[in-house]
C-alpha cells in the first residue's frame, strides 16, 4: 500500500505547485489566491451540508430499522471530498468536488464500492493465513 501511495505524495504536490504557478501567471497572482480561498470555504459549506443530510436520512433509516449502506458509502465520500478540499490546490480540488456532489459522487460511488471489497477481501486473506 506504501508502494502505491508514496508516488502519489510526490506527483500530487508537484502538479499542483505547476498548476498554481501556471494560473498565478495566467490570471494572477491575487485571483488565485482567493480563488484557493472560496472554494475552501465552498468545500467545507456543502461537506457540512451533504453529511448533516445524509446524517439525518441515516437516523430516519435506523429509525425504521434499515441499515443505512448506501448513506455509508456516501458519508465516505464526503469526508473524501472534504479532505481533499482541505489541500490548496485545483487538482485536489476538483477531486473534492467530485467525491462531495451528489451527481457526481453517484459515479464514482461504484468504483469505491469495489476498491473497498477487494481491500477487505485481502485483509481476510491475510488474517487467515498467518
Amino acid at each position: 500500500m506504501v508502494r502505491k501511495l508514496l508516488p502519489l505524495l510526490l506527483i500530487v504536490p508537484a502538479v499542483e505547485v505547476m498548476i498554481l504557478i501556471y494560473s498565478s501567471h495566467l490570471i494572477g497572482v491575487m485571483s488565485t489566491f482567493l480563488l484557493i480561498i472560496a472554494t475552501s470555504f465552498i468545500g467545507a459549506f456543502l461537506a457540512k451540508k451533504q453529511g448533516t443530510s445524509l446524517f439525518q436520512k441515516a437516523q430516519r433509516q435506523m429509525s425504521q430499522g434499515h441499515v443505512p449502506s448506501g448513506e455509508i458509502l456516501d458519508g465516505m465520500c464526503v469526508l473524501f471530498g472534504g479532505l481533499f478540499l482541505l489541500f490548496p490546490g485545483f487538482l485536489t480540488d476538483v477531486v473534492g468536488f467530485i467525491f462531495l456532489l451528489p451527481f457526481t459522487r453517484r459515479i464514482v460511488k461504484p468504483f469505491l464500492l469495489t476498491w473497498l471489497r477487494r481491500f477487505f477481501q485481502g485483509r481476510n486473506r491475510m488474517t487467515i493465513i498467518r
